[in-house]
């Protein structure tokens, strides 16, 4: 009979455990009690190949979810229970109310210190202990991670970490967080370091490592750690309130010399921080914060600071400030334009100041000296320099004396910056080229220098502001014009025999060449070329007239300079190039060489430049009943002159030009040196005035007398000082004018004929370029000389002329 139990249930019978089955509850049990050991570092006495063996068995027999899940609820209750209220009770009312008046500098830094050293050591110690379950757990979390399914236990106990405290709240009344609460303990900390008052970094830098260590997610990727996400842009945001508050009072307290220490100061501690307290990867965020918020903000007016600025600086030479501001500049601006724009304006009035005071003293009237007492056993005293080569001297001496002063600045506090060398030349190139006389005044003190009169000063001393005005021709926009005047200032030095000697005019061409190439100097280089030739041709000439027989007993001692007339600068008007009568003794010798020369150069014309010739006389009076001879330079006139009184008493100023010859002009000029002028009578003129009249009659004076045995007559009115006046340098700058217009063309010409076909912008920049080593070609002058090459049929114009072009016409 079948059937059941009425009212009863049936029960399956409970098998039995084998072998190969697992208890899960109670291997769970076994390493529930073991993790808890771990966690309340109790760990010593655990067989950790035991515990092993158990987590082994759970994942083998597939229990690795079951034991998963397991340990997670167990880390959310060791940190809910355990951690969390260990760190909630460290948040004190004096740490949550940092940012009050109320809380002091003291409290608030003991406060946050027993804050961040309760969390990081609860985080420190977590991480081990959960390391530990980790190699427990090896097995599991290596067949979770190879199925893809779930990170490794160290992962997730980490973010509970992160989940279960940092993102906690504080308390039920506050929604702060405990990571909101450790971010603005450690700002608070840090401003507290600002401020001057120590801090514990060692505790600072585990905080933020522990940030660093804890992820925003299970991912783990890099940028997502909470140190990127969630202090550094707080601890950024901060930093700019702070840095652009402290410009902001800097600016209105402080000097610039604070300004820049500060700003340097600050960028320095900063850097410190972060690699001492915080983490390397904020080093270039908050030193960009301090360059845009303290620097850039406010550097261009701590530069113009009155008082303080860079003017302050420039003028006191304060090296190591200016190196500190050209730091900070450097930092927000590799172009360096508020430093360059400073500096600029400083090099434009300094030099502006200069050229009003070299300009003013060339205008000023030259002032007679007292004459100055001859000292025993010593030539005269030195001719006082004209005006215009005191300003000329004074002006490159100053423009030197800047420009030290500046190449000191830039190799010292610049730091030897290619940008603001350049920023330096250019204002340099301005202000110098602001001076119209710039080039004649380069000119004339080289010329100062290069005269037999700088013999006061040793060879290296000559050498070196030989040097010096050198380097002023690269500033120089009209080289060409600077080539004009030494040109002319060379060729007297030589013809007058006043150079300091042949070889430092060749090094001086020789340093010329190197600043502005071979074509600077090549004339320059025919004049040398000239006066040695010349001095060979006199010496052939004196072996030459010694063999004659009728030579020997002339008293005339011959020398000549024999000039390439397309190489000096000798500019004669028709009356100066007219036939005189040379003396007898003269005239023979005259002749004499003529013969000798065109002898040896068939085809030659010889012209004779009486008014550039120079003689020396022996002159004697008879005072007292005894001669008293002098020796006396006179220009070739005044020796004209002055040898008619060997044979005649007395002369009127008719007579004397009908037995010479010489120009009027010339003659009236000679007349006055020699008659007229009080230190050089050495004829004596009736009746006595400073005018000369075709009546006045000449003779010998009996009563001449000079201090010295030896002097020198100079023409009245001449301009031994090689100086220009208004009218020369407009004729100069005309000339000048023609010659670039020569260039101009000559310019045009070769690029188009290599080119062939050009747009007008691409040949008005090609010309400019070619020409500018010599002069700044003006845009209308380039213009008009192309129009005069289409008209004279060089050059055609293109068929578009909304696009102006050109075209070459073989």
């Amino acid at each position: 009979m079948s059937g059941r139990a009425r009212g009863g249930k049936i029960r399956a019978p409970r098998r039995a455990l084998t072998k190969d089955d697992v208890d899960c509850e109670s291997v769970w049990e076994v390493l529930h009690r073991a993790f808890r050991e771990i966690h309340a570092r109790n760990a010593s006495q655990l067989s950790f190949e035991e515990l092993f063996r158990n987590a082994y068995k759970l994942v083998l027999k597939k229990k690795g979810e079951f034991l998963f899940e397991n340990v997670k609820s167990l880390e959310i209750s060791i940190l809910d229970t355990d951690v969390k209220s260990r760190i909630v009770d460290l948040a004190t009312p004096s740490l949550l109310l940092s940012g009050s008046s109320e809380t002091s500098s003291v409290e608030k830094r003991t406060a946050g210190e027993r804050f961040i050293s309760a969390l990081t050591k609860s985080y420190q110690d977590y991480s081990i202990e959960v390391g530990m379950i980790t190699d427990v757990l090896m097995y599991m979390d290596r067949i979770s991670t190879a199925e893809g399914r779930k990170p490794s236990i160290f992962t997730i106990a980490l973010g509970l970490f992160r989940e279960r405290i940092l993102r906690a709240a504080v308390s039920e009344e506050l929604s702060m967080s405990i990571l909101d609460l450790l971010e603005m303990t450690l700002l608070d900390m840090i401003a507290l370091e600002r401020s001057g008052e120590m801090i514990d970094r060692p505790l600072i830098k585990a905080s933020c490592r522990m940030l660093e260590n804890l992820y925003e997610t299970i991912t783990e990727e890099e940028s997502t750690k909470l140190y990127l996400t969630s202090f550094e842009p707080k601890y950024l945001d901060a930093s700019r309130d702070y840095y652009r508050n402290e410009g902001q009072l800097l600016l209105q307290e402080a000097d610039a010399t604070t300004f820049c220490s500060q700003a340097s100061r600050r960028l320095k501690e900063e850097s410190e921080r972060c690699q001492q307290s915080l983490s390397r990867v904020t080093e270039p965020k908050i030193i960009a914060v301090i360059e845009k918020e303290l620097i850039a903000a406010h550097i261009a007016e701590v530069i113009n600071l009155p008082g303080t600025g860079i003017r302050a600086m420039i003028t006191n030479d304060k090296i190591d400030d200016l190196r500190n501001l050209y730091d900070l500049v450097h930092r927000i601006d590799q172009r360096l334009k508020p430093l360059k724009d400073a500096v600029h304006n400083l090099v434009l009035e300094v030099g502006e100041e200069i050229n009003k005071s070299a300009l003013q003293t060339a205008s000023e009237k030259q002032q007679p000296k007292a004459p100055e007492k001859k000292e025993p056993g010593k030539g005269p005293p030195p001719k006082p320099l004209n005006q215009q080569t005191v300003a000329a001297v004074n002006w490159v001496e100053e423009v030197l004396k800047l420009k030290a002063k500046y190449d000191k600045l830039w190799e010292r506090a610049f730091r030897c910056d290619g940008v603001m060398e350049k920023s330096l030349e250019i204002s340099f190139q301005d202000f110098i080229n602001g001076n119209s006389r710039a080039p004649e005044f380069v000119s004339l003190f080289l010329d100062q220098y290069l005269k037999s009169n700088g013999k006061d000063k040793t060879e290296a001393e000559v050498d070196a502001l030989l040097d010096s005005g050198v380097t002023l021709l690269q500033y120089l926009a009209d080289k060409d014009i600077l080539e004009s005047y030494y040109h002319k200032h060379m060729a007297k030095r030589l013809l007058m025999n006043k150079t300091i000697s042949r070889d430092v005019e060749r090094s001086m061409l020789s340093k010329m060449k190197v600043k502005l190439g071979n074509q600077f100097t090549v004339k320059m280089e025919g004049l040398l070329k000239d006066v040695e030739l010349s001095e060979n041709l006199t010496k052939q000439y004196k072996d030459y007239a010694a063999k004659l027989e009728a030579k020997k007993s002339s008293k005339v001692d011959l020398e000549m300079h024999v000039l390439t007339m397309t190489v000096w600068p000798i500019f004669t008007s028709e009356s100066e190039l007219r036939s005189c009568v040379y003396p007898a003794e003269v005239a023979q010798v005259k002749e004499s060489f003529e013969k000798f020369y065109l002898g040896k150069h068939t085809g030659r014309k010889l012209t004779w430049m009486h008014h550039m010739g120079e003689a020396t006389m022996r002159a004697t009076f008879k005072k007292d009943g005894q001669a008293v001879t002098y020796e006396v330079a006179v220009p070739t006139f005044c020796m004209m002159v002055l040898m008619l009184f060997n044979d005649h008493e007395k002369l009127t100023f008719d007579e004397i030009q009908q037995l010479t010859n010489i120009p009027t002009e010339q003659l009236i000029r000679t007349m006055q040196s020699v008659a007229v002028a009080p230190k050089t009578r050495l004829l004596k003129k009736e009746p006595m005035s400073r005018d000369v009249n075709p009546t006045d009659e000449f003779s010998h004076n009996p009563d001449f007398k000079h201090q010295f045995r030896k002097f020198k007559v100079a023409l009245v009115s001449e301009q031994s000082n090689k100086v220009e006046n208004a009218e020369e340098r407009k004729e100069t700058q005309k000339k000048a004018d023609d010659q670039r217009g020569l260039l101009v063309d000559a310019a045009v010409v070769r690029i188009m004929k290599a080119r062939k076909s050009l747009t007008h912008q691409q040949l008005m920049t090609e010309t400019i370029q070619i020409l500018s080593s010599r002069f700044q070609p003006e845009v209308a002058m380039i213009k008009k000389k192309i129009e005069t090459l289409i008209d004279r049929e060089y050059l055609e114009r293109g068929p578009d002329p909304a696009n102006p072009s050109y075209n070459y016409l073989a």
